[in-house]
């Protein structure tokens, strides 16, 4: 898994700042997380080809590091794990949905756009005196 995340979110190095949380997870981090709440996976012909955590926090659901096998991008893999993660939303009650993503990432907003998400609140890395990071939030 933490392979599948790493090289999903690779083309991102170069061009945000600061550097992804993808680069300080291990695995134990990862398992930690998916005890917070539910981790949903995709698989292809029994490879793991996708990914996303989904975790309660306060009045919403978190969907975090999303994340889709390089070459299987585009496929429609990530839409159908953010409807598994809507779905969970549902079942657990949650009237919201909420992720981050990086300001550069101006392909991501608008990706998170089309599935219904709106900019929710700026959010400013330590030691930034701008914001680096933009929460979505989407109404259920």
């Amino acid at each position: 898994m933490l392979d599948l995340i790493l090289q999903a979110f690779d083309y991102m190095n170069a061009r945000i700042d600061p550097p992804s949380s993808a680069l300080r997870m291990t695995p134990a981090s990862i398992a930690a997380d998916a005890a917070k709440g539910t981790l949903l996976l995709a698989e292809r012909d029994a490879d793991l080809v996708g990914c996303v955590f989904c975790t309660p926090q306060d009045d919403v659901l978190y969907v975090g590091k999303l994340a889709v096998r390089p070459g299987l991008q585009g496929q429609g893999i990530g839409k159908q794990l953010m409807a598994a993660a809507e779905a969970e939303a549902r079942a657990q009650a949650f009237a919201f949905m909420e992720l981050g993503t990086r300001v550069e990432l101006t392909e991501n907003l608008a990706t998170f756009a089309k599935l219904g998400f709106v900019k929710h609140a700026d959010f400013t890395h330590d030691g930034y005196d701008r914001p680096t990071s933009v929460t979505l939030r989407k109404r259920l």
